[in-house]
């Protein structure tokens, strides 16, 4: 993360966490009122989070009568002085969603989920964002509404292939990225997602975030990338 580029900050935030407070306006007889709630989350290639919902939750009640949202990414875990740490807000609208390319991503991000996600009761949503309120630490406070979003032509559709095909064939280059670029423990690491600026990791109920030195602009170029962090994650236990 940097403190020249807070639309990078916000990206960077949001992809590499895997759950955020979702705040909805709930119905009820004095009017709506403020209603939080923990929810599971992936992100889509264009910075959406797509939740997965139970119609019986509050917040499913909440987001039928009003699908005006908030999610607080928070980053400040583990910080001696949390308040020094990264947060961001995103405002924006749920929409249910029956895209299968979204119910993938988010099974990718939380494969134990696939165990309810076929439940009657149970939708996808997808959060188009309007606004985001990053606090990067003390004083270092704005809001944003263009996230700068940028993306690699071809890869919602090849990101599946990717991903299978390094997980199936090349673990062990997922591990090294893992330990060695990561400093994340253990093995049995899994690609869950690849988007323009980064990989997603995941292993049992811990996730990663690995980001590229600069954005693909298209899927083709993944392969070389994937390589030479190979190259870099093997150069870095040579000179540990």
């Amino acid at each position: 993360m940097t403190q020249d580029d807070p639309s990078r900050t916000v990206r960077h935030l949001v992809r590499g966490l895997d759950r955020a407070a979702l705040a909805t306006a709930l119905p009820g007889g004095d009017g709506p009122w403020p209603y939080a709630s923990l929810v599971l989350t992936a992100v889509d290639h264009d910075l959406s989070p797509v939740l997965l919902l139970s119609d019986l939750a509050e917040h499913a009640k909440a987001i039928a009568a009003d699908p005006r949202v908030s999610l607080l990414f928070d980053g400040t875990q583990g910080l001696d002085q949390p308040l020094t740490g990264p947060r961001v807000t995103l405002l924006g609208r749920a929409e249910q969603s029956d895209d299968p390319r979204l119910r993938a991503r988010y099974l990718a991000r939380h494969p134990d989920a696939e165990m309810y996600a076929g439940f009657k009761d149970f939708r996808f949503y997808r959060v188009a964002v309007t606004r985001a309120h990053l606090v990067a630490g003390f004083g270092r406070i704005r809001w944003l509404d263009d996230l700068g979003v940028p993306s690699a032509e071809g890869m919602p559709d090849a990101e599946a292939g990717i991903l299978a095909h390094m997980n199936a064939d090349h673990a062990d280059a997922v591990d090294l990225y893992a330990a060695r670029l990561l400093g994340l423990d253990g093995t049995g690491w899994r690609l869950t997602g690849i988007d323009a600026e980064g990989l997603d990791l995941r292993r049992g109920g811990s996730v990663g975030r690995l980001a590229f030195e600069a954005p693909l602009t298209a899927a083709g170029e993944a392969r070389k990338v994937l390589v030479a962090l190979v190259a870099k994650a093997r150069q870095a236990g040579a000179a540990a």
